[in-house]
């Protein structure tokens, strides 16, 4: 019996550190979504929005695959979205000091968004165009 509960503690520790800490932030999507549907605005400034410490942050499209999020960001990461196989959102994907810490589904709402040439945007420079037909 108590090699049992011994094994059982091990598992569940190995489970909770294993978990990821990584945190769908539904409230700056909704802040995120009132910007958009806003048909006036054709930027969203992120950096005003956050209240958390982050560092990069990566736009996906609709379709993108797992592994290229994972070689464009240069860490693992576990798309909880399934963007692979919707086209309503793009993914919003922050990391800080290498290691992701946030999520955001942008709802397209009939549009479609761009950080330019950038590969990512940063807290000094944060604007995600707004693209309507």
């Amino acid at each position: 019996m108590r090699r049992n509960t011994i094994t059982i503690l091990i598992l569940t520790f190995l489970l909770l550190t294993g978990c990821s800490r990584v945190t769908h932030n539904t409230d700056l999507e909704k802040s995120i979504q009132s910007i958009v549907k806003d048909k006036n605005k054709v930027e969203i400034n992120i950096k005003s929005l956050t209240n958390f410490e982050w560092d990069k942050g990566y736009l996906f499209p609709p379709y993108t695959a797992e592994e290229s999020m994972e070689k464009q960001m240069g860490v693992n990461f576990k798309d909880r979205s399934n963007i692979y196989s919707r086209d309503d959102i793009y993914l919003l994907v922050f990391l800080n000091n290498d290691e992701v810490v946030q999520y955001v589904e942008i709802n397209r709402y009939q549009s479609d968004f761009s950080i330019g040439d950038n590969e990512y945007i940063s807290p000094s420079s944060s604007s995600i165009k707004i693209k309507r037909p």
